[in-house]
C-alpha cells in the first residue's frame, strides 16, 4: 500500500508540473486578438439597405485568394463614416440606385498580405484581370500598393452604385479565364453594379475617376457617385472612381489591426 500511494504522489507531482508549464506557455500568454473602438459599427446596423459584397473575404480579387484579416463578409466603418452612407443611401434609393461596398475597414495584416505578394514577382495569377497593363514590379512605384491605407483607419471605404432592382450575380470560380478588368462591361466578370468604365481594383489609368477617356454614361455614373459621396462628406482618391474617405477622420493617423469579424465588434 505504502508503495501504491507513493505512486499517487509521484503522478499528481507529475500532472502538477505539466500544467505549471502549459499556463506559462507562449500559447496559454498569447496576447488576445484586438477589438475594434467603441466609435467602430457594423454598416449594417447603421445602413442595412447598402448592399455588400466584401471582395477580400473571397478569391476574386488582384491575389487571388481570401485576404489575411478577412474572417467573416462584414463591412465595419467609424458611425460617422457609416451615418454618411446611410444618408447618401437615402438620395440614391429616392433615384432607383443603392450603393454597394467592396471593401471597408482594412486591418493592417491585410495591407501586410498585401506588400508580401507585392514583392513576389512570380505571383501572377490574377494579372490577366487586375493588372494586365502593368508590370508588377512597378506596383509601389506607381502607388497601386503601400505600406499603409487609409483604410485602416476605419474611414475609407471602396463602393459603387447598382441600379434597381439589383439582380444577383454568380461566384467567381477559382482558375476561370480572366478578361482585363478595362474590358467592356459586357465581358468582365459579371458585377451588377452600373457601368463605371472598369471594374473595381483594375490597376490601370483608367481608373483614374476624371479619365477624359471616360465619357457618356461610364462618366456620369462616375459623377453621380462621386457627388453624392461628396455631399455627405466624402473626398474621393482621383486615381481611384471607388475610393472615397469620409472628413474628418476619427482616427487620422492610427492604423489598427482587429479582424473583420462580427467578433471584433462585440462589446464587453
Amino acid at each position: 500500500m505504502r508503495g501504491l500511494a507513493s505512486a499517487f504522489r509521484a503522478l499528481a507531482l507529475t500532472a502538477a508540473a505539466l500544467l505549471a508549464v502549459t499556463a506559462t506557455s507562449p500559447a496559454a500568454r498569447a496576447t488576445p486578438e484586438p477589438s475594434a473602438p467603441q466609435e467602430f459599427v457594423a454598416l449594417r446596423s447603421v445602413a442595412p439597405t447598402v448592399i455588400q459584397e466584401m471582395r477580400y473575404t473571397t478569391a476574386h480579387d488582384f491575389i487571388g485568394e481570401p485576404i489575411d484579416g478577412y474572417r467573416q463578409p462584414v463591412c465595419i466603418l467609424t458611425r460617422p463614416a457609416a451615418q454618411a452612407l446611410q444618408r447618401a443611401q437615402r438620395q440614391l434609393l429616392r433615384q432607383g440606385y443603392s450603393l454597394k461596398v467592396y471593401d471597408c475597414y482594412r486591418p493592417q495584416r491585410a495591407v501586410d498580405h498585401f506588400v508580401r505578394w507585392a514583392k513576389d514577382l512570380d505571383d501572377e495569377r490574377m494579372k490577366e484581370e487586375f493588372y494586365p497593363q502593368v508590370d508588377k514590379s512597378r506596383l509601389f512605384e506607381d502607388g497601386y500598393i503601400a505600406e499603409k491605407s487609409g483604410h485602416s483607419r476605419g474611414s475609407t471605404v471602396d463602393l459603387t452604385l447598382v441600379k434597381l432592382p439589383a439582380e444577383g450575380t454568380r461566384p467567381y470560380v477559382p482558375g476561370e479565364k480572366l478578361v482585363p478588368c478595362y474590358a467592356p462591361q459586357n465581358e468582365r466578370f459579371p458585377d451588377n453594379s452600373v457601368d463605371m468604365g472598369t471594374g473595381f481594383d483594375c490597376f490601370d489609368t483608367l481608373s483614374h475617376t476624371d479619365d477624359p477617356r471616360i465619357q457618356g454614361e461610364q462618366r456620369a455614373n462616375r459623377q453621380l457617385l462621386k457627388t453624392t459621396l461628396a455631399g455627405v462628406g466624402f473626398v474621393n482618391l482621383p486615381e481611384e472612381w471607388w475610393h472615397f474617405t469620409h472628413k474628418p477622420e476619427l482616427f487620422p493617423d492610427t492604423y489598427f489591426d482587429f479582424p473583420v469579424s462580427w467578433r471584433s465588434l462585440a462589446r464587453p
